[in-house]
């Protein structure tokens, strides 16, 4: 994915894989992510909380209706490190259901994803 990869800093020729050199990223439209195949009822998101009955489980559409940016947070979160560096990555990474967000001021700039 475009994101992760922007958010690392990849794609910068001062790229150093123990230095965070990445750019924020503003991704849009969240709720109209597409997936492939049968994923929309076959994949499926658990949770544990640990407790007795504490199990939880959902599926792409389900997980859709509730919180979408979930579907991109976790994709994303998945392709970084999951160390301390990651940590710090994670957290540029901005994510809105609809194609509004605060950010304007800043003067975010379109990336071509294909």
């Amino acid at each position: 994915m475009k994101a992760a990869n922007l958010l690392r800093g990849k794609e910068k020729t001062v790229f150093t894989p123990h230095v965070d050199t990445g750019d924020f990223v503003i991704v849009v439209n969240a709720d109209k992510v597409r997936v492939t195949g049968k994923k929309e009822e076959q994949k499926t998101f658990m949770n544990f909380s640990g407790y007795v009955g504490g199990h939880k489980s959902e599926n792409v559409r389900a997980r859709r209706a509730r919180h979408p940016e979930l579907l991109i947070e976790r994709a994303v979160r998945g392709m970084i490190p999951h160390n301390r560096l990651g940590r710090s990555v994670y957290r540029k990474l901005k994510v809105y259901r609809g194609d509004t967000h605060p950010h304007a001021a800043q003067q975010p700039a379109p990336v071509k994803l294909r």
